[in-house]
């Protein structure tokens, strides 16, 4: 783990790489993770998301990702960190995809915090990507001994301008994928 973890509450915002990350910032965080509908019926994590407060959204509708954006705000507003992957998907590029707007859009009305992290997993085979299957996925992964995964908290930004902070989150985000990925090839 690097950088400190925060200390105050608002809208984590990281790269997306597997369905490991949210467990894995909520390992260190308190905070309630977006999640996609269709993981509401995976076997397992679907339970556990539904119980530890998982706020789910069908991102074609956009009446579900307006209630998201309530939800986020409520959330941020009762003193808790709400978990965002505003990729919306997974993969093993080097750096991150386009990030959605909304979220930012959120966070900046309220004039909330935004938490960057970067995550990222040494083996790309870990990420849950394409057409991989939960079940046959989870049991590769789990049934490892080790999974080396780097992260990193930065500061908080502050803006008033979404745009700024959507665009200084994925530049930063961006940046530490790189430099993991540069500690990973030199350790060969």
């Amino acid at each position: 783990m690097y950088g400190e973890l925060p200390t105050i509450q608002g809208l984590i915002v990281a790269n997306h790489r597997s369905y490991f990350d949210p467990i894995v910032i909520v390992g260190h965080i308190h905070a309630y993770p977006v999640g996609k509908k269709e993981v509401e019926s995976w076997p397992l994590i679907g339970y556990i998301c539904k119980i530890s407060g998982v706020i789910f959204v069908e991102r074609e509708c956009q009446d579900s990702r307006q209630k998201t954006c309530e939800n986020i705000k409520e959330v941020i507003n009762n003193g808790n960190s709400v978990i965002n992957f505003p990729e919306g998907t997974t993969h093993v590029l080097p750096t991150t995809v386009d990030f959605n707007y909304g979220s930012f859009k959120t966070a900046a009305q309220i004039k909330a915090a935004i938490l960057p992290v970067a995550i990222d997993y040494k083996v790309k085979s870990d990420a849950f990507v394409n057409d991989d299957t939960f079940i046959p996925h989870f049991l590769k992964c789990f049934g490892k001994l080790t999974t080396e995964i780097k992260i990193t908290y930065f500061p908080p930004l502050y803006s008033e301008d979404p745009e700024y902070l959507l665009k200084t989150s994925k530049e930063i985000i961006d940046k530490e994928l790189i430099r993991y990925r540069k500690d990973w090839n030199n350790k060969k």
